[in-house]
Protein backbone atom coordinates (compact mmCIF):
# COMPACT_ATOMS: atom_id res chain seq x y z
CA UNK A 1 0.00 0.00 0.00
CA UNK A 2 2.91 2.68 0.79
CA UNK A 3 4.04 1.72 -2.97
CA UNK A 4 1.03 2.95 -4.49
CA UNK A 5 0.61 5.93 -2.37
CA UNK A 6 4.23 6.61 -3.38
CA UNK A 7 3.56 6.13 -6.93
CA UNK A 8 0.05 8.34 -6.77
CA UNK A 9 2.41 11.02 -4.80
CA UNK A 10 5.45 10.73 -7.65
CA UNK A 11 2.74 10.79 -10.25
CA UNK A 12 0.34 13.79 -8.71
CA UNK A 13 3.87 16.26 -8.39
CA UNK A 14 4.55 15.38 -11.82
CA UNK A 15 1.52 16.27 -12.98
CA UNK A 16 1.43 19.86 -11.37
CA UNK A 17 5.26 20.25 -12.11
CA UNK A 18 4.96 19.51 -15.65
CA UNK A 19 1.74 21.59 -16.05
CA UNK A 20 2.88 24.50 -14.60
CA UNK A 21 6.21 24.43 -16.85
CA UNK A 22 3.75 23.46 -20.59
CA UNK A 23 1.21 26.28 -19.63
CA UNK A 24 4.21 28.64 -19.63
CA UNK A 25 5.97 27.89 -22.48
CA UNK A 26 5.58 30.31 -26.24
CA UNK A 27 3.74 29.20 -28.96
CA UNK A 28 6.97 29.00 -31.13
CA UNK A 29 8.37 26.13 -28.84
CA UNK A 30 5.10 24.18 -28.74
CA UNK A 31 6.67 21.73 -31.81
CA UNK A 32 10.13 20.92 -30.46
CA UNK A 33 7.91 20.50 -27.55
CA UNK A 34 5.86 18.12 -28.81
CA UNK A 35 8.96 15.92 -29.68
CA UNK A 36 9.98 16.00 -26.37
CA UNK A 37 7.01 14.75 -25.11
CA UNK A 38 6.98 11.79 -27.70
CA UNK A 39 10.16 10.82 -26.30
CA UNK A 40 8.81 10.79 -22.65
CA UNK A 41 6.05 9.15 -23.75
CA UNK A 42 7.88 5.85 -25.23
CA UNK A 43 10.46 5.97 -22.07
CA UNK A 44 6.46 5.38 -20.33
CA UNK A 45 5.57 2.49 -22.64
CA UNK A 46 9.03 1.04 -22.26
CA UNK A 47 8.76 1.43 -18.88
CA UNK A 48 4.97 -0.40 -18.63
CA UNK A 49 6.18 -2.89 -20.71
CA UNK A 50 8.89 -3.83 -18.18
CA UNK A 51 5.86 -3.35 -15.24
CA UNK A 52 3.91 -6.52 -17.00
CA UNK A 53 7.36 -8.55 -16.55
CA UNK A 54 7.27 -8.91 -12.61
CA UNK A 55 4.88 -10.68 -10.95
CA UNK A 56 2.60 -8.22 -9.70
CA UNK A 57 -1.48 -8.19 -8.57
CA UNK A 58 -4.24 -7.23 -10.66
CA UNK A 59 -4.98 -3.69 -9.33
CA UNK A 60 -1.18 -3.05 -10.63
CA UNK A 61 -1.74 -5.12 -14.13
CA UNK A 62 -5.25 -2.71 -14.72
CA UNK A 63 -2.93 0.88 -13.38
CA UNK A 64 -0.35 -0.76 -16.11
CA UNK A 65 -2.47 -1.21 -18.55
CA UNK A 66 -4.18 2.42 -18.24
CA UNK A 67 -0.77 3.77 -18.37
CA UNK A 68 0.55 1.87 -21.10
CA UNK A 69 -1.97 2.82 -23.31
CA UNK A 70 -2.66 6.04 -22.57
CA UNK A 71 1.09 6.76 -23.36
CA UNK A 72 0.70 5.04 -26.86
CA UNK A 73 -2.13 7.01 -27.45
CA UNK A 74 0.02 10.25 -26.83
CA UNK A 75 2.91 9.17 -28.44
CA UNK A 76 0.78 8.41 -31.76
CA UNK A 77 -1.22 11.81 -31.30
CA UNK A 78 1.95 13.63 -30.59
CA UNK A 79 3.41 12.60 -33.84
CA UNK A 80 0.44 13.35 -36.12
CA UNK A 81 0.30 17.17 -34.84
CA UNK A 82 4.12 17.23 -35.40
CA UNK A 83 3.51 16.11 -38.76
CA UNK A 84 0.32 18.23 -39.40
CA UNK A 85 2.88 21.42 -37.47
CA UNK A 86 5.85 20.52 -39.46
CA UNK A 87 3.93 20.12 -42.78
CA UNK A 88 2.49 24.31 -42.67
CA UNK A 89 6.40 24.88 -43.15
CA UNK A 90 7.03 23.01 -46.17
CA UNK A 91 6.79 24.62 -49.72
CA UNK A 92 4.43 23.47 -52.45
CA UNK A 93 5.81 23.51 -55.74
CA UNK A 94 3.71 23.07 -59.08
CA UNK A 95 4.96 20.13 -61.61
CA UNK A 96 7.09 21.81 -64.25
CA UNK A 97 5.24 23.16 -67.12
CA UNK A 98 2.31 23.78 -65.71
CA UNK A 99 1.74 27.45 -64.76
CA UNK A 100 -2.06 26.83 -64.42
CA UNK A 101 -3.47 28.04 -67.45
CA UNK A 102 -5.61 26.42 -69.86
CA UNK A 103 -4.52 27.16 -73.44
CA UNK A 104 -4.78 25.53 -77.16
CA UNK A 105 -1.79 23.66 -77.58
Amino acid sequence: MADLALMLLVFALSFGVGYVLISRVPPLLHTPLMSMTNAISAVTILGAILLFAVAMGPGAKVVGAVALATAAFNLVGGFVITDRMTGLFKTHHEPAGNDGRQGNA
